[in-house]
């Protein structure tokens, strides 16, 4: 039984320390919104924060977290946060929608460090990021936009 922080609650779950976060947070948890996509690291749907920080929960083994803070997009409740949500919305930045989560966790992470990011910055923190898609523009605008929103 391991105890994690999960978006400010303590939650007890019954998983081994090295099962990846991801299927701990989804399967036990019961927090759906970070997605499965790769399994390697490679397309950041998985992305959840831990202390803040951008993670691979695909790839992230439950028990390095324990003791340390982890929002997923159900928790993500930031000032940050809820901007990039509108901006999302306003633009229409979803196609199929299912790298969104991801795509909004990496996001707020980058405002929340360089609250002006130019185009450069955008590419470089969201390129672990994969969109079959194709939303990228729709989601370098919506970062824009909430930075602008953010003042």
């Amino acid at each position: 039984m391991l105890t994690l922080n999960i978006n400010g609650a303590m939650t007890e779950l019954d998983v081994t320390p090295d099962m990846p976060l991801l299927w701990a947070i989804r399967d036990h948890a019961l927090l759906t919104g970070t997605k499965y996509g790769c399994g390697m690291a490679q397309c950041g749907a998985c992305t959840v924060h831990v202390e803040g920080q951008p993670v691979r929960s695909c790839i992230t083994p439950v028990g390095s977290v324990v003791g340390k803070t982890i929002t997923t997009i159900e928790g993500a409740q930031s000032k940050t946060a809820k901007v990039i949500q509108e901006a999302w919305q306003t633009l229409n930045v979803p196609q199929c929608g299912y790298c969104q989560s991801g795509q909004i966790m990496s996001a707020v992470a980058l405002l929340e460090n360089n609250p002006k990011p130019t185009d450069a910055d955008i590419d470089q923190a969201m390129g672990g990021n994969i969109c079959r898609c194709a939303t990228y523009p729709r989601i370098r605008a919506a970062i824009h936009q909430a930075a602008k929103a953010l003042g």
